[in-house]
């Protein structure tokens, strides 16, 4: 059974190890996202998502397999973008670090995580949805183009302290 819930003290660990294990695949040359061990994402990237109250989980069968923060806050790089939908603030929804356990991959989980996200956003009015990813990022840029994404800009930039990255800026504006 698999359910998405907002993420609690307890999922932690379980967070902060999907991390861990996405940066042992990007190490051992298996993935390519553009992240570092040391500077992103960390244990305390999860612990300050779950403390503002906007981390969210996949739980397969009683295990989460997958997390991502949900929220309205654009990240300072945005107001780079050539974004297609001018938006109100309030009217925008963002994804941010995506991630999910190495061990789960291929199932399917990335994609019902970005459902997730989108009913969310219609569920609280917010018909334009944001997120981002690393340039050499290509199999998530792969799935959110499926997925009906536009990538709109890419950015140079030093991204949550990750110095040179190639911000893919994407977005989708829901239908009525």
């Amino acid at each position: 059974m698999m359910a998405f819930r907002l993420a609690t003290a307890a999922d932690l660990d379980a967070i902060a190890g999907i991390y861990d294990a996405v940066h042992a695949e990007e190490e051992a040359g298996r993935a390519v996202i553009g992240w570092n061990r040391a500077v992103y994402p960390t244990r305390s990237t999860a612990r300050d998502a779950i403390g503002a109250g906007d981390m969210f989980v996949l739980e397969e069968d009683g295990r989460v397999v997958a997390s991502a923060r949900i929220n309205q806050i654009q990240v300072p790089v945005y107001a780079d973008a050539a974004w297609r939908h001018p938006a109100p603030d309030e009217a925008v929804m963002v994804l941010h670090t995506l991630v999910v356990d190495p061990d789960c991959a291929g199932r399917g989980h990335g994609t019902r995580f970005v459902d997730f996200y989108e009913r969310y956003a219609r569920e609280r009015g917010c018909p334009y949805l944001r997120m981002d990813t690393n340039a050499r990022n290509r199999a998530a840029r792969a799935l959110y183009r499926k997925l009906g994404y536009a990538e709109v800009s890419i950015v140079p930039c030093t991204f949550n302290g990750l110095p040179g990255v190639e911000l893919v800026c994407l977005e989708k504006k829901l239908e009525s």
